[in-house]
């Protein structure tokens, strides 16, 4: 992490009577930095967020803005006071206003003046210059998020929150909306924070992603290590794609499974335990001169690539992205060989 906390959570708790939502939540996210917090339905991802913004009082911990308590023993400011913007899934626009009127509702501090040259500077940014005068009504799923989003800057927040932002929106839309609105923010230096359950737009948008099952933040770490050094099981499950083996410590630092002998520190058991090991469609790797050979059982075509699934001699299953011009067969033997650098495995 670089820059200076903007944004710490230590030890949040959200309860409703027996009901813990979130429990112990701690993160802390750096001036300029983008976040998310990704998970299932129900996993406590927009009450976190909900909690940053104001709307929802914390049970337990404290929250922290730019140095600030905003929650915590100390007492609850309120969300007028935090200097948070957001963005909400629906929109929530108003349809008696144009777009102009969107963007610039809120900016009653500003002289008339000031409000109409911020409201042509944010509009400039998210690409609606032309469309100040239209209506909500008249504009696509993207062009709204947009307005939604202007709005959002327009007071100059300290910190911008978005609740499942692109849900609305069809998958190509979804990710182009995505990478655009990460380079507005990171052109204009705005911390932000999402939630979403779409790991692809996580992905595209975020710096850091916390993934959270049952109210607990299970790691909060980069992409990259969240693909290829998932904290558990759970992570290993919910992000990417990929299939478990079983394998068995045969010494200290090594495990043996049906693809080869691999160094991997396991510290949860010891020589002969049994783990679960953790193998991505690009470990796999097909190769025709390999004498590991594996059967073609599913094939999906995914434009440059097709993803295999392969049953292996004992009937296991693994996934492998083959480039698209080899294009095998269903039920056909095909050689391939393990080309892993991380090798994770979960006791059983």
């Amino acid at each position: 992490m670089n820059g200076k906390p903007l944004l710490t959570l230590d030890s949040v708790q959200v309860r409703y009577r027996e009901r813990v939502v979130l429990d112990g939540l701690s993160l802390t996210l750096a001036a300029g930095e983008i976040g998310c917090l990704l998970g299932p339905s129900g996993c406590g991802k927009t009450t976190a967020l909900r909690a940053i913004a104001g709307f929802e009082p914390i049970t337990g911990g404290s929250i922290h803005l730019n140095g600030d308590t905003v929650a915590g023993e100390t007492g609850h400011w309120p969300p007028q006071r935090r200097g948070i913007g957001m963005v909400f899934q629906d929109y929530a626009l108003f349809p008696h206003l144009d777009v102009a009127g969107n963007v610039g509702f809120g900016l009653d501090r500003l002289s008339k003046p000031e409000r109409k040259r911020r409201v042509e500077e944010l509009l400039a940014v998210v690409g609606l210059a032309d469309l100040s005068h239209a209506y909500p009504h008249a504009l696509s799923g993207g062009q709204q998020q947009r307005v939604a989003l202007a709005r959002a800057l327009a007071p100059a927040p300290r910190l911008l929150l978005l609740d499942e932002p692109f849900s609305n929106l069809d998958v190509e839309l979804r990710e182009k909306l995505s990478f655009e609105v990460r380079e507005i923010l990171k052109v204009r230096g705005i911390t932000a924070l999402l939630v979403t359950h779409d790991q692809h737009e996580a992905f595209a948008l975020a710096d850091r992603i916390g993934v959270m099952h049952q109210g607990r933040l299970c790691q909060w770490d980069s992409a990259y290590r969240l693909y290829h050094e998932p904290a558990n099981r759970f992570v290993a499950d919910f992000v990417g794609e990929g299939t478990f083996l079983p394998g068995t410590v045969v010494e200290a630092g090594q495990i043996e499974f049906e693809l080869g002998r691999r160094t991997c520190p396991v510290s949860c058991c010891g020589i002969g335990g049994q783990v679960a090991v953790l193998l991505r469609p690009d470990d796999i790797q097909h190769d025709d001169a390999s004498p590991m050979r594996a059967q073609v059982v599913k094939k999906a075509f995914r434009g440059a690539e097709f993803l295999y699934t392969l049953a292996l001699p004992s009937g296991h299953k693994v996934l492998s992205l083959v480039p698209s011009h080899h294009d095998h067969a269903i039920g056909e033997m095909i050689g391939i060989r393990l080309e892993i650098d991380h090798v994770i495995a979960f006791c059983e």
